[in-house]
């Protein structure tokens, strides 16, 4: 059974959260503010994360900076502000995604268990040895799920790993930020644009020497996203 930590300092939203996911066959372990959250994640096999922004003691966005130093574990920001600015800065700092209360309970939980899927197929060891995809200094092996780039380990969120090993099988072709959301997200492009790009800068800068002339994952300016090499 899969496990999802959801965060907020809001008792009632944790327990209704907490019914939804339950309802999906999943189990929920509960913390009021960020601090609380980093001590379960130290104990507990957590497939996902669900925190709010904004909280007591710590807040979502300095608890997100600490985890991502050492884990790839996907992370839903979860907040009463829809402005873009909020939903960007918190895509910058390493979240995976990002819903606004009220939240709908199935868009909720359609996107927990779309994130869950891609963690885990992200851990999954096989020892299988045939689909790797070789560019260049470029090597994806997505038997282990392993990315590595002249020769040294690259550590990819779920999500970064799905758009690279995308573009990379469909090298030289260009995918705009709809296109690939589409594909990634698996759902009606919502702020693609934005969403897309903050994703595309975090994986050029793990897998480039210098991302602000990037040597795989390439902007077609007014058109979309490509892997050459």
């Amino acid at each position: 059974m899969d496990t999802v930590l959801v965060c907020d300092d809001d008792k009632e939203i944790v327990e209704a959260i907490e019914i939804y996911l339950k309802r999906e066959g999943l189990n929920v372990l509960k913390a009021y503010d960020g601090a609380q959250a980093l001590e379960i994640l130290k104990k507990e096999d957590v497939q996902l994360l669900i925190i709010d922004i904004m909280m007591p003691v710590m807040d979502g966005i300095e608890a997100t900076k600490k985890i991502r130093m050492s884990s790839s574990l996907p992370i839903i920001f979860l907040s009463a502000k829809s402005e873009d600015k909020d939903k960007i800065n918190g895509l910058n700092i390493g979240a995976d995604d990002y819903i606004t209360k009220p939240f709908n309970p199935l868009e909720l939980t359609a996107r927990v268990k779309s994130n869950i899927r891609r963690y885990t197929s992200l851990g999954s060891q096989k020892d299988e040895n045939g689909n790797i995809i070789k560019i260049d200094g470029l090597v994806i092996n997505d038997d282990n799920k392993l990315v590595t780039v002249d020769g040294e380990n690259v550590r990819l969120t779920p999500i970064e790993y799905s758009i690279l090993l995308f573009l990379a099988k469909n090298k030289g072709m260009v995918y705009s930020s709809s296109q690939l959301y589409e594909h990634i997200w698996n759902e009606k492009p919502v702020d693609a644009e934005n969403t897309v790009a903050v994703h595309v800068r975090h994986i050029r800068e793990k897998i480039e020497i210098n991302p602000r002339e990037p040597k795989y994952l390439k902007v077609v300016w007014g058109v979309g996203y490509k892997i050459e090499g």
